[in-house]
């Protein structure tokens, strides 16, 4: 092969001031992009609800969300360091204590639905079709039936263990072979449930979504301290004078227009309603 066919090409000044305007450009683009953080919990982000109503809200105002997802007790603490725009969990105590302590402007309700306690088919504990959980945790203690727990102060830990003195038992002394915290998310813990055919507590928008179900099914559902309430706060800008304040007033007031709750009710999994909304 001739040699100069083996010279490599060089771009003329043409050619490299565009690709340097291009590069130039997209970094322009990026560092301009309109959007908010959202410090949540697994369930949301798990089930699919934000897939679902994301694109929708910033189709709408042009805001895109870019959501932590953790468990409530750490996306509180996240909020609280500045590091959201805005607070979406579940456990109202833990909200109504932050916006008291003067971190969060409001709370609003925005949706809710239940948690439910799982466990193998064979339920060792015979616990199933009970509508009082508390006795229901009562008998899986005393068989000493293996129970899983988050163990990670997300809203549903902060929950089981409320349930468990509800049961007058002290989970904290009952550290044995039955008992069990995997430090970890909902989808991490059901996982190992359904390894170790365990009990544990789950709430239904990650359950619905949930795939390796194995040999569990729902046992107790219904009680009503199993109500599963959802709250919406806009991280205090005068904590934190770099929150987005006008952009995630616009998200918490798309979630609870019409339009947002409409978008909640209308999230399907497996054709069953994952969330109810319930704004006021």
């Amino acid at each position: 092969m001739p040699s100069h066919h083996l010279r490599p090409r060089r771009c003329t000044p043409t050619v490299m001031v565009a690709a340097v305007c291009l590069a130039i450009g997209s970094l322009v683009a990026v560092a301009d992009e309109r959007f908010i953080t959202v410090a949540s919990t697994t369930s949301t982000e798990n089930s699919g609800l934000f897939s679902h109503l994301l694109p929708l809200f910033q189709q709408e105002s042009g805001i895109a969300v870019r959501v932590v997802a953790v468990g409530t007790g750490q996306a509180l603490a996240v909020a609280q360091r500045g590091d959201a725009d805005v607070l979406l969990v579940h456990h109202t105590p833990s909200e109504e204590q932050f916006v008291a302590e003067g971190f969060g402007v409001a709370r609003f309700g925005v949706m809710y639905n239940d948690f439910i306690v799982l466990g193998p088919q064979s339920d060792p504990a015979g616990v199933r079709g009970l509508r009082d959980v508390a006795a229901a945790l009562g008998q899986i203690a005393a068989q000493r039936a293996v129970f899983l727990s988050r163990g990670d102060e997300s809203g549903t830990h902060k929950l089981e263990r409320s349930l468990w003195e509800a049961a007058g038992v002290n989970v904290a002394t009952a550290r044995e072979a039955w008992y069990r915290e995997t430090g970890a998310g909902m989808g991490a813990t059901l996982n190992t449930a359904s390894s170790l055919n365990a009990y544990t507590l789950s709430d239904r928008g990650t359950w619905l979504s949930f795939q390796n179900r194995g040999d569990l099914a729902i046992m107790v559902a219904g009680d009503p301290r199993l109500f599963n309430q959802y709250g919406v706060i806009l991280v205090n800008p005068a904590r934190h004078s770099h929150i987005k304040a006008q952009d995630g007033q616009a998200f918490i007031h798309w979630l609870l227009s019409d339009k947002g709750q409409q978008a909640i009710a209308a999230f399907r999994i497996a054709g069953e309603q994952a969330f109810v909304p319930n704004a006021p």
